[in-house]
């Protein structure tokens, strides 16, 4: 599993992007439609048209500290993916702009979970 450091943003990209891209076009898209630097380090989301496939990308999350093991150098830019087999990730209605999220929310929309509305699925009756 891989940690997101608690200082990093995470930006979901609102509608629908062309999964054909790569990374370049996806870092041109964070800088020219999101109006973010895209080597600032942060987390840009990114879901495609029918909604089961995302790709998260940053170019230099590794910049302050490396995977032991890894391979990877200072200079690491990652673009990682993720599938869903049933369902559809959970999406902004809105067709442009960007979303803030936290590392939480983004654990649960990679999960498949509506990450908006957080419910707990156990209270207790009583304490103690």
């Amino acid at each position: 599993m891989i940690t997101v450091p608690a200082n990093t943003r995470i930006w979901l990209a609102a509608g629908g992007t062309d999964m054909r891209r790569g990374f370049n076009t996806l870092a041109a898209q964070a800088e020219n439609t999101l109006a973010a630097d895209p080597f600032c380090g942060h987390l840009f989301v990114f879901r495609g048209r029918r909604g089961y496939l995302l790709k998260i990308i940053s170019l230099s999350w590794f910049a302050s500290k490396p995977l032991p093991g890894s391979g990877w150098d200072s200079q690491g830019a990652c673009l990682f993916s993720k599938h869903l087999e049933r369902g559809r990730f959970v999406w902004p209605a809105a067709k442009d702009g960007k979303v803030s999220l936290t590392a939480a929310q983004l654990a649960m929309l990679l999960e498949g979970m509506d990450w908006r509305i957080p419910q707990r699925t156990w209270r207790p009756l009583k304490t103690g």
